[in-house]
């Protein structure tokens, strides 16, 4: 007798394979993803004439595929030279966070070159026009059209026959054919497929704009991401004007490159130095403040730690933070009262950062503990003075990477003492610039606090 086929059953969101249905996957974790796969072809496969012969590597015309700059600088930065014809680039974001603003931009810049076609589902052509109007990306040979179903996308791109083609949003559009409603995993995976085809047959630089989750990932199926060449991340708080671009993948450049931008009335800059926007300009210095160096991609960016401490009447001290990871400023809360005994689990403790921008390594811890114990104590910093180093439970302050970096940029917008964790080596140390070496939190605070010497 004959074997039965087998079945298999794979998870939409991340591709992973179970011999028998379940309800939740083995591999992501999401419920109700797994479903049958369809049966797998013959073990033989009959070969065919291919359309075109194998060629050695070394004949293989490569200027066809050169990046070509977009004309924002930071945008280059991040995707290592520009758009690539025929890369496919999933761009994602919060809603009302720049990313149609951005993309107007980079296609009225590329309109210079040629063709570009802006292709909206979210909203109509007279609004796109009107913020393009607003922010000054009008440009001759820049398209727009407003279509929801993929065949009409490939009609446009049959007559206008762009070098740039932008897809907003591909949650929005949908395939006939496909089952399902548009935004589901069916339809994303169909369209995206069904427009990476088209990107790659024609050598178009193509961009999908993509939604995100409530917890900040990229909504859709996980198999979306494996799918493009870039997947680039564009993030800011919506009540600040900074923006900041990252690359979660690339296969044509680097993923430790961030590019910043500022979001105003008449568009989006970009900010080839933004550490001024991380500051806050005073005459005097203040109790619970401290200037950190920290190192977003290979960028160091000078950004302000600020504390308040303060006394309560509730029955239960209130713990706000806001641009810091709430566990470490716990966890630094905690070695100030164990180690350095500083008491401050009766009092209200705020915590936040200057700009809007977002402080998560672990080199902010020592910064975090100096502007806490300032505020505690009624102690401001001396004037001219960073802090570097993380904070381990016992106390110690630890070496962190990319320290000589970190002083260059302190040292060139005018810093003249850093506090760095001991045990770096010599190159650490900048002309100009006074570097103090501690081995612990309470020595840290000696130095930056001299009245705590008495």
């Amino acid at each position: 007798m004959a074997r039965a086929a087998k079945r298999t059953f794979r998870c939409t969101e991340c591709g992973w394979t179970a011999p028998k249905w379940v309800g939740r996957c083995g591999g992501c974790q999401a419920w109700g993803t797994v479903e049958e796969a369809a049966g797998s072809a013959a073990s033989g496969v009959a070969p065919i004439r291919a359309g075109t012969p194998a060629r050695p590597i070394a004949e293989i015309d490569v200027e066809a595929a050169q990046a070509t700059p977009t004309g924002l600088a930071e945008l280059d930065r991040v995707l290592g030279g520009g758009m690539v014809p025929g890369g496919v680039l999933l761009l994602a974001g919060e809603p009302g966070v720049g990313k149609s603003t951005l993309l107007l931009e980079v296609a009225a810049r590329y309109a210079a070159l040629g063709p570009v076609l802006y292709v909206t589902g979210e909203e109509s052509a007279g609004q796109v026009r009107l913020r393009a109007e607003r922010v000054g990306a009008l440009a001759p040979k820049l398209y727009l059209a407003a279509e929801t179903e993929l065949p009409a996308v490939a009609g446009h791109v049959d007559e206008v026959m762009p070098r740039l083609l932008i897809v907003d949003s591909v949650q929005t559009m949908s395939v006939p054919e496909a089952p399902g409603t548009p935004g589901g995993v069916t339809q994303v995976r169909e369209v995206a497929a069904g427009l990476i085809r088209l990107a790659k047959e024609r050598d178009i630089a193509t961009v999908l704009v993509g939604h995100v989750t409530k917890d900040g990932s990229i909504a859709g199926p996980r198999v979306l991401e494996r799918l493009v060449d870039v997947v680039l991340q564009f993030e800011g708080d919506r009540h600040s004007q900074l923006r900041i671009l990252r690359a979660v993948k690339n296969r044509y450049g680097p993923t430790d490159e961030i590019g910043c931008f500022e979001l105003t009335d008449s568009g989006i800059v970009g900010l080839p130095d933004p550490s001024g926007l991380f500051l806050t300009r005073r005459t005097e210095p203040v109790p619970g403040t401290c200037v950190t160096v920290t190192v977003e991609g290979r960028r160091p960016l000078i950004a302000e730690v600020q504390a308040l401490v303060a006394p309560t009447a509730l029955p239960q001290p209130r713990r706000a933070t806001s641009g810091l990871d709430a566990a470490r400023v716990a966890m630094v809360l905690a070695v100030l009262e164990k180690r350095v005994n500083l008491r401050m689990g009766a009092a209200d403790v705020y915590t936040s950062t200057v700009g809007g921008v977002r402080l998560v390594e672990p080199s902010v811890d020592l910064a975090l503990a100096l502007a806490l114990a300032g505020s505690h104590t009624d102690m401001a910093l001396p004037p001219g003075m960073v802090a570097i180093g993380e904070v381990g439970l016992a106390g110690d302050v630890r070496v962190v990477s990319s320290l000589p970096r970190r002083l260059q940029e302190a040292r060139r917008l005018g810093f003249t003492t850093a506090i760095v964790p001991a045990g770096a080596d010599d190159a650490v140390h900048e002309e100009g610039l006074t570097v103090v070496e501690v081995t612990d939190l309470g020595q840290a605070l000696r130095t930056a606090f001299p009245e705590l010497r008495r």
